[in-house]
């Protein structure tokens, strides 16, 4: 997986799936009888454990990679059953409430992040990878490198923004990242933004259990409400289809307010 350039995350998913799986299979081989093996561990280990859609097709992706590297053997996917498709509207804030969770940080670092991510639309993740260089403030560009799928892509800035990196950057003289940990060069853990999300939503006194990709959610679908075409949409998230990008248009409310109930007519 690392020769193939999968990504950390999914390595080390794929890793502990697999490892969860031999475990459960124990002590039979995991050669024997392969998609009798992974009907009985989708049965009484994933559906019994209630586990996410996501993670049975987890489970069937790093299997199937499991038996075709490690054993030289494929199983028939087709007896195996993969959970329908989950269609859930993104979570987003009126951009009432995003100032209002954005006006809540009193730390400047802290603030900037939330801004950046909400500003250029990133991924958590993205946001923790940024160097100085990727800043092209005569550009008002953002670059971002090696993005979900491995691409680079890059984020129209606004020029608030670039204010706002100025002012941060006099005061925290970052090294190597462009947001770093205490310790100068070590890059800001995405465990701490997400602390300092959870309390920005405390302080702003927002009851809704608002993550970090509501942010970017609430920036594409806003994007959309203020009439940019869904094609720049779709660029600048980096969204490989353009249907993962049309799943805005339900949640944007630009033209389904304009819609009278009849029961106003009645």
């Amino acid at each position: 997986m690392v020769h193939q350039r999968y990504s950390s995350s999914t390595v080390r998913t794929y890793c502990e799936i697999i490892s969860t799986y031999l475990k459960y299979i124990k002590p039979q081989k995991a050669d024997e009888d392969i998609n009798d093996l992974i009907i009985r561990f989708t049965n009484g280990y994933i559906i019994a454990k209630k586990l996410s859609f996501s993670y049975q097709n987890q489970a069937i992706n790093a299997l199937k990679l499991f038996y075709l590297k490690v054993h030289k053997q494929s199983f028939e996917i087709d007896f195996i059953e993969r959970p329908r498709r989950e269609y859930k509207l993104p979570n987003v804030l009126s951009k009432e409430e995003v100032k209002l969770l954005l006006g809540a940080c009193k730390n400047k670092k802290h603030k900037v992040m939330l801004c950046l991510i909400y500003a250029c639309g990133l991924r958590s993740g993205e946001l923790l990878k940024l160097t100085l260089s990727d800043i092209d403030s005569k550009r008002k560009l953002l670059l971002i490198r090696n993005a979900k799928g491995n691409k680079d892509r890059i984020a129209p800035l606004p020029d608030t923004m670039t204010g706002l990196l100025r002012d941060y950057y006099k005061q925290e003289r970052p090294k190597k990242w462009l947001f770093e940990g205490e310790v100068k060069g070590n890059r800001y853990s995405r465990r701490s933004i997400q602390e300092v999300m959870k309390k920005a939503v405390r302080l702003a006194g927002i009851k809704k259990p608002v993550t970090l990709h509501w942010l970017r959610h609430s920036y594409a679908t806003h994007l959309l409400e203020g009439g940019v075409d869904l094609r720049y949409i779709q660029e600048i998230l980096g969204h490989k289809s353009s249907k993962t990008t049309e799943i805005y248009t339900h949640v944007s409310t630009k033209s389904i307010q304009n819609i009278q109930s009849p029961f106003d007519t009645l």
